[in-house]
């Protein structure tokens, strides 16, 4: 005979062990795939600078052991019309795209960038594009820019003091945080960074059930950055809705910079682009290139 007592205890050790088991799972699925609550990669290429008008070669660098190219990009040169004595011929701008979609997104921003005069290299992060596919995070971002620099630096031939970043997205909280690591670039152009986006992870109602911040390693201090940046920057938001309140203040973030720094807001419609392109353009006549 068995006591029941000894059978509830028998019971509740098997639905403990099963509700820890089933726990574990959570965190491992949560591990696994709460990179995509953040990051929305696209395979498909569907534009490239030709469609655009511009000259370009395909670029892959970041070769793995077996030489293989673990990254895919655009060099796209200056254009014939730009004035070689200008410091802009020698100017290059290394350009980081968003958390969405992939390089083919960003076909006509390129174009507006290189309109300035200026060289244009831009890549696909790890997991986008046609660039080897691995999981998005913020350590292999920091790492893929490490290599897009470096490849600038040794295949280009290229001084890192005539590179421009230029990130838009989440793109501009990974220039900011490489600025800050590099106070030798020649400056760095913010567009519409976000505000907090590791928050898009730690939010989640399912973050709650797990030790999140145990299992991402994602935490884009943008702030800290900021704060540490040491070059000149340009930064484009959009021009936010009237607030009865007064008018609109520059973001907490712009504050934090010390360095010198330009604010621009940008209107709605083709009135933004103007303004981008001309804000941009003098922005770079006034940047010291070497």
């Amino acid at each position: 005979m068995v006591s029941g007592r000894w059978i509830a205890i028998a019971v509740t050790g098997v639905v403990c062990a099963a509700g820890f088991c089933a726990w574990l799972v959570l965190c491992l699925l949560f591990w696994q795939g709460s990179w995509q609550l953040l990051y929305h990669p696209s395979s498909t290429v569907a534009r490239t600078p030709a469609s655009a008008g511009l000259g370009f070669t395909p670029v892959g660098f970041a070769a793995a052991g077996n030489g293989q190219p673990q990254l895919t990009g655009w060099w796209i040169p200056a254009g014939p019309s730009t004035d070689p004595a200008s410091h802009l011929s020698r100017c290059t701008v290394l350009a980081l795209h968003s958390q969405d979609g992939n390089l083919s997104d960003t076909v006509d921003h390129l174009a507006q960038l290189h309109a300035a005069g200026v060289n244009v290299f831009a890549f696909d992060y790890r997991g986008y594009g046609q660039s080897h596919f691995e999981h998005p995070s913020e350590a292999r971002w920091l790492a893929d820019t490490a290599s897009a620099l470096d490849y600038l630096a040794n295949t280009r031939h290229i001084d890192t003091s005539a590179i421009v970043l230029d990130g838009s997205g989440l793109g501009a909280n990974l220039a900011l945080e490489v600025a800050a690591a590099h106070p030798d670039l020649a400056g760095i152009i913010v567009e519409s960074p976000m505000e907090d986006p590791s928050s898009a992870i730690f939010n989640d109602a399912r973050a709650s059930l797990v030790p999140a911040r145990l299992l991402v390693g994602d935490r884009w201090d943008t702030n800290a950055a900021a704060s540490s940046l040491r070059v000149p920057s340009l930064w484009f938001l959009p021009f936010p809705k009237p607030d009865p309140n007064g008018p609109a203040q520059n973001p907490e973030i712009f504050q934090k910079v010390s360095a010198r720094k330009m604010f621009v807001w940008l209107p709605p419609g083709k009135t933004a682009t103007r303004n981008f392109s001309d804000e941009l353009s003098r922005w770079l006549d006034n940047l010291q290139v070497k």
